[in-house]
């Protein structure tokens, strides 16, 4: 993992709830401080999927041997 000086994600995150079907489910989207790029998400579900993808990115490939 690249752990060096600098090595981490910033987001702002913004949440909302609607109605949908006479039920209230989340809204949410992310905005990038250095980008300014935002990005939204139907499902509280789909923002964690991008973050975990987002962590698994900036990992990089796992070396041979490593146990995590």
């Amino acid at each position: 993992m690249n752990s060096g000086k600098g090595s981490y994600l910033a987001f702002m995150l913004r949440l909302w709830p609607v109605e949908q079907d006479g039920e209230i489910v989340w809204r949410a989207s992310l905005e990038s401080p250095l980008t300014g790029e935002r990005r939204g998400f139907a499902s509280l579900e789909a923002l964690i999927a991008f973050l975990r993808g987002e962590i698994v990115r900036m990992e990089g490939p796992e070396k041979p041997g490593d146990c995590t």
